[in-house]
């Protein structure tokens, strides 16, 4: 099943919907009341009323106060094509947060921020969390995985690399783009491997698999949760691939103009144009 986030005219409330296809999605519910068991919201008889997409806003699917990790340095070709090369492999994986404000659909340009010479591409899976989880071992935190969603964690190098921290680099302005949210059941499991693409103006960028995963989701999801309790809703961002703009000679980065899209096997794709730092400033003004 492929779920969407939609906002109808003159409502602040989103909802969630079952896409039925490019055009048309049925509501399942609310989010709140999704997000309070989305195993069950799914199983329900499909009742909602059908919605021409071109009449409404589609939006994340997201809790506005959901929690939303990400793993750095998730795939042994990328650790070893960047400035990590020559480090030992730490035992538990670099974790960083996103704000769900970053976060953005199919479609929504991504500005180039000012002080950036370029923004660079990073294709991932995106997981989320279905069932509470706290103290758990991998296997029963793999199980509370509801679905997954082609997710770009877009990055300004820069920001990102001036300090130790990530955040700033990670939290640009609509830097976060998802696809569809495909459930668990028609997505299979990422260990599996599964194909995962960046094409950045209809050319490959990255090419890797999650067979080259260093931390496996269900291990990572059961770290966090002897720290901070996961809730449905919450989202895991699960690293990336070798082909990052940043780490390549010369460095090739996304500029306006450009189009980058982001596919994964099995769950679907996401593809958003790079516009220049005026589009903040009319954002700011609209």
């Amino acid at each position: 099943m492929k779920l969407i986030g939609i906002r109808l005219p003159g409502e602040t409330a989103v909802h969630v919907a079952r896409r039925l296809d490019a055009s048309h999605a049925q509501i399942i519910d609310e989010l709140n009341a999704f997000w309070a068991d989305p195993f069950a919201a799914t199983r329900r008889s499909a009742t909602g009323k059908q919605i021409d997409l071109s009449t409404v806003t589609v939006v994340p699917p997201v809790l506005p106060g959901a929690k939303v990790f990400c793993i750095g340095l998730n795939y042994h070709a990328h650790v070893a094509e960047g400035s990590y090369k020559n480090d030992d492999l730490p035992e538990y994986p670099t974790l960083f947060s996103r704000w769900t404000s970053t976060l953005v659909v199919d479609g929504t340009p991504i500005p180039v921020p000012a002080n950036e010479e370029g923004i660079d591409w990073e294709c991932e899976i995106a997981a989320f969390v279905g069932k509470p989880i706290v103290d758990a071992d991998a296997d029963s935190a793999r199980a509370s995985v509801f679905g997954y969603a082609a997710f770009n964690d877009v990055t300004s190098r820069w920001a990102q690399k001036v300090t130790s921290q990530w955040i700033l680099g990670k939290n640009g302005d609509n830097s976060g783009p998802l696809g569809d949210l495909v459930t668990v059941d028609e997505a299979g499991d990422l260990r599996d491997g599964l194909r995962v693409q960046t094409r950045v103006n209809g050319v490959i960028a990255q090419d890797g698999n999650t067979r080259d995963m260093i931390y496996e989701l269900g291990e990572v999801l059961a770290h966090i949760s002897q720290t901070i309790t996961l809730r449905p809703g919450d989202l895991i961002a699960t690293g990336t691939p070798e082909g990052v703009g940043y780490a390549r000679t010369p460095k090739w980065l996304l500029h306006p103009g450009d189009q980058v899209e982001v596919e994964i096997e099995r769950i679907g794709k996401v593809s958003n144009p790079i516009v220049g730092n005026e589009f903040r400033h009319a954002a700011v003004k609209a």
